[in-house]
C-alpha cells in the first residue's frame, strides 16, 4: 500500500497532530480493508459504483427496441413436444406393506433446494428399505443461518397424503426412540447412525448397510444424507416416486403460497403509480382487473452473491478491493481450498464457469429481444454488491420489480429474514411466471428446468461457455453480439432432453417420469 503527498517545509502545530491522527486511525483502516466480514468491507460492496465492463455493447442495448414480431415470438409459449407428466400411483393402498422394518431418519444440509431433492431421495430409500419415513430434519445452513423446519416450509399434511400408498410417514418419532436426536448424534459415536454413505449409493448399498441396522435397532439415523442415492440402475417405480414427491407432494404452507399468488397477481395486473401496496390490494382492485389485460413477465434468478462470487474465483471488475475480500472469504470459508484458483479469468470465462454478472444477464435478455418494457422479477437472496452491481441491470429494464417492490412490510414479516421461506417464494412466483432465466448454474436453476420442463413450460438456459467467450471479445459489435447470441440459444428455451446416465433426475425428468403422448 502506497500513501502519496507532497513534502513540505516542517509545520509543528498542524502537521505533528495530523500524523498522530493517523498513526491513531491507520490500525482501524488496515483492519477495515482486509477484514471482509466488517462493515467496511460491506461498504465495498454494497455502496462502491462498479463501472460497466461491456460499456459499448450496454450503450447500443439501451438505443435498441425490439420489433413487435421479436416480442411475439419470445412470448410463445412452449408448443406440445409430445410427452407428458407420468406418474401412476405407484403402488395400490393393499401393496403398501403392513409391517415397517423400523424408522428412518435423514438429515439435510444446505439451501432450499439442494434439502428438497434429498426430501425425494430419503422418500426413495425409505421405500427402497421397506421403512417408516420420519419428517426429515433441516440442517441450518452455515451461510444462510436460516433455522426454518420441514414444516415452516411445506405443508406437511399434504405431504403425508399424496405419498400415503407408497411409503409410511410420522411427523415425529414415538416416545421409546425420543432419545434419537441431531444432539444425541452429535456428541458420540452411535450404532444406529450412518455417517458414511456414499455420494450417489445404490439401492443395493442401503440394504446391505442400512437396513440391518433398522432390523437389529428399529431406527436408523444418516448423516449426512444430500446426494446420497444414485440416479441410475433404480426400478422406475422408484424414480417415479422420487418425482411424485418433487412434483406433486412437495408443497409449500398456505402463507407463502398466498404471498406467491399476490406477487404473481400484481405482476400481471400492476397497480396505479398513485397505489400503495398494502395487505388488502387485491381486495381492492378485483373490479378494475377483472377488464385489464394480463400482462406477461419473465423471473430471473439472479445468483451472485458474495458466496457464488468467491467460489467462483473469477474477476468481476471491483479492483484490487473486491479480488481482496473474496480471496479472504475463500481462506475463511473454505480454507483457500477451490478448485478454479488455479485457473485464470479468461480459462474460466472461455469454459463457461463465472457466474453471469447483473450487467451481463441484462445483455443477455436485450439481445434475445427482451426490451425496457419487459416486466422483470428478480428472485435472489442478497446480490453481491448491492443495488450499485444492479444498477446497470435496472437502467436496462426499469420496469424490473423483487419481494419488496411488490409486498408490503407487513405481507413480509414471516419471510423477513429467513433464506429458505424467501427462496420458497421464488420458486412459487418462478414456477408461475410465462419465462424463467437464471443467471448460473445452480440448485435453484437445475430444480425449476426440472418442474418446468415437467410442467412444458418455457425457460431460458444461458449458454455460458459461448457467452464467456463473447464478453472475452471487447471488439465485438452489437449486430454481432445479438446473432450470435440468438443462434447460440435456438434450442435452450425450454426444448425438452433426455436425461443421460449420471445426470439428476430432477432436472432431466423424461424419461423417467414422463410418457410419450
Amino acid at each position: 500500500m502506497r500513501f502519496h503527498y507532497q513534502s513540505h517545509y516542517h509545520q509543528p502545530l498542524k502537521g505533528e497532530p495530523i500524523a498522530g491522527l493517523f498513526l491513531l486511525l491507520f490500525p482501524v483502516l488496515l483492519l477495515c480493508l482486509f477484514t471482509p466480514f466488517t462493515y467496511a468491507s460491506s461498504t465495498f460492496s454494497e455502496w462502491n459504483v462498479i463501472k460497466p465492463r461491456h460499456l459499448s455493447l450496454l450503450r447500443s442495448a439501451l438505443e435498441g427496441k425490439s420489433s413487435n414480431r421479436e416480442q411475439s415470438d419470445l412470448w410463445t409459449p412452449l408448443a406440445d413436444q409430445g410427452w407428458r407428466p407420468c406418474l401412476e400411483s405407484v403402488n395400490t393402498p393393499s401393496a403398501l406393506p403392513q409391517n415397517s422394518e423400523g424408522y428412518l431418519q435423514v438429515f439435510l444440509d444446505g439451501g432450499l433446494n439442494q434439502q428438497r431433492m434429498g426430501i425425494c431421495d430419503a422418500v426413495a430409500v425409505a421405500k427402497i428399505l421397506n421403512a417408516t419415513l420420519v419428517i426429515p430434519y433441516l440442517e441450518v445452513n452455515p451461510v444462510w443461518q436460516d433455522s426454518s423446519s420441514f414444516m415452516d416450509i411445506y405443508d406437511v399434511d399434504h405431504f403425508i397424503n399424496v405419498l400415503k400408498d407408497d411409503v409410511s410417514i410420522v411427523k415425529e418419532l414415538p416416545d421409546e426412540f425420543s432419545w434419537s436426536t441431531r444432539e444425541y448424534y452429535a456428541t458420540a459415536i452411535r450404532a444406529t447412525r450412518i455417517k458414511r454413505a456414499p455420494v450417489h449409493a445404490s439401492a443395493n448399498w442401503y440394504l446391505e448397510n442400512v437396513l440391518p441396522v433398522l432390523q437389529s435397532y428399529g431406527i436408523a439415523a444418516i448423516s449426512p444424507f444430500s446426494h446420497r442415492l444414485s440416479f441410475d440402475n433404480l426400478p422406475s417405480e422408484i424414480q417415479q416416486l422420487r418425482c411424485k414427491v418433487n412434483f406433486k407432494a412437495l408443497v409449500f404452507v398456505p402463507h407463502i403460497r398466498a404471498l406467491g399468488d399476490a406477487i404473481v397477481h400484481r405482476l400481471r395486473y400492476p397497480p396505479g403509480e398513485t397505489e400503495a401496496l398494502s395487505s388488502d390490494y387485491l381486495r381492492v382492485t378485483t373490479d378494475r382487473n377483472d377488464k385489464q389485460t394480463p400482462q406477461k413477465f419473465v423471473v430471473l434468478h439472479l445468483r451472485f452473491d458474495k458466496d457464488m462470487a468467491a467460489h467462483s474465483a473469477c474477476d468481476f471488475g471491483g479492483g484490487k478491493a473486491e479480488k481482496l475480500a473474496l480471496a479472504k472469504y475463500r481462506q475463511t470459508i473454505w480454507g483457500g481450498r477451490v478448485l478454479n484458483s488455479q485457473f485464470t479469468d479468461e480459462e474460466l470465462r472461455s469454459q463457461g464457469r463465472c457466474p453471469l454478472t447483473p450487467e451481463e444477464i441484462g445483455l443477455l435478455l436485450a439481445a434475445l429481444g427482451f426490451d425496457n418494457s419487459t416486466r422483470l422479477y428478480l428472485a435472489s437472496h442478497k446480490v453481491y454488491g448491492g443495488e450499485a452491481r444492479i444498477s446497470t441491470l435496472r437502467e436496462l429494464f426499469p420496469l424490473m420489480e423483487n419481494k419488496k417492490s411488490l409486498a408490503s412490510s407487513e405481507e413480509r414479516a414471516r419471510i423477513k429474514g429467513k433464506a429458505s421461506l424467501l427462496a420458497a417464494v421464488d420458486y412459487y412466483v418462478g414456477m408461475h411466471s410465462d419465462i424463467f432465466v437464471s443467471a448460473s448454474p445452480g440448485n435453484m436453476h437445475n430444480a425449476l428446468v426440472g418442474h418446468r420442463t415437467f410442467e412444458n413450460m418455457k425457460t431460458i438456459r444461458p449458454n455460458m461457455a459461448l457467452l464467456g467467450q463473447l464478453f472475452l471479445n471487447k471488439n465485438i459489435t452489437w449486430l454481432e453480439f445479438r446473432q450470435a447470441v440468438a443462434e447460440g440459444h435456438q434450442n435452450r428455451q425450454g426444448q425438452l432432453k433426455l436425461r443421460k446416465p449420471k445426470q439428476s433426475i430432477y432436472t432431466y425428468p423424461a424419461p423417467d417420469c414422463m410418457c410419450r403422448a
